[in-house]
């Protein structure tokens, strides 16, 4: 197995990444990438994904995964500024990285909070992705776009937005919330297998969005847990789920 923290460039922004290839040489393993979701403070800004490598290491040891997680621009040790174009196109570049790097078989693409409904948007028209993995999404991006510049106000204080006079149109920077629908874009992901996990103690995304998502999807696997909040990367009845669903699309071949 070989894991290594690195990097890559994503339009003009450095990146940092946490790689797991777990495959013999000429032998190409499926591919994951799991994506942080939007920090809720500042220190949750500088230490986003903080713990995905762990989880990224479990995935490739247990499970036989080229994985990956990194973070987007403006957390953690990544270059740049924070819009949603911007982690739109960040995702999208990772995936060509895992592709050049490991050159999985398929790839699955998990994804917390708003890092789950940013996955869905780019999965939809990515036939690449062949399955998806959405904990605690959120529907759409609609309570940004009703109050654009008291988010961007947000975003500055937490620091995920670090470079001054950015960005230099607050109407161009806003536009891709209305642009990006999650729940329409779980409507044209499928067929491919989805599952959709929820805290029923969220107070931070209705549990209404995740059951949105997952009937527009119309066949994902919905799993609602019982008195979870809305970070359930550390909920251990989450990661057993989502490892076990990982597995079965590996023995059912489906990646």
């Amino acid at each position: 197995m070989n894991s290594m923290n690195s990097s890559f460039m994503s339009v003009n922004n450095r990146l940092a990444c946490h790689l797991v290839d777990p495959s013999e040489p000429d032998e190409h393993p499926p591919g994951l990438i799991l994506c942080h979701g939007f920090p809720i403070g500042p220190l949750d800004a500088r230490q986003s994904a903080g713990t995905f490598p762990q989880l990224v290491d479990q995935i490739a040891h247990q499970l036989g995964y080229a994985a990956m997680t990194f973070t987007f621009r403006g957390c953690g040790d990544s270059a740049g500024d924070f819009s949603l174009q911007g982690w739109i196109d960040d995702l999208r570049t990772a995936i060509d990285v895992l592709y050049e790097r490991t050159n999985p078989t398929a790839l699955v693409l998990v994804g917390t909070n708003t890092g789950g409904s940013i996955a869905m948007c780019v999965a939809a028209d990515d036939p690449r992705v062949a399955a998806a993995a959405l904990l605690s999404p959120r529907a759409d991006f609609d309570d940004w776009a009703a109050h654009p510049r008291r988010f961007l106000e947000h975003a500055r204080e937490i620091g995920a937005i670090r470079t001054q006079g950015f960005p230099t149109s607050v109407d161009e920077w806003s536009r891709s919330f209305y642009r990006f629908r999650p729940v329409e874009a779980a409507r044209r992901f499928a067929p491919r297998p989805m599952l959709v996990m929820h805290g029923t103690e969220d107070d931070s995304v209705p549990d209404a969005d995740a059951r949105m998502m997952a009937q527009s999807h119309g066949s994902a696997e919905l799993r609602m847990l019982s008195g979870a909040g809305h970070r359930l990367r550390h909920d251990p009845r989450a990661i057993a789920v989502l490892v076990g669903w990982l597995d079965r699309l590996r023995n059912a071949r489906s990646v």
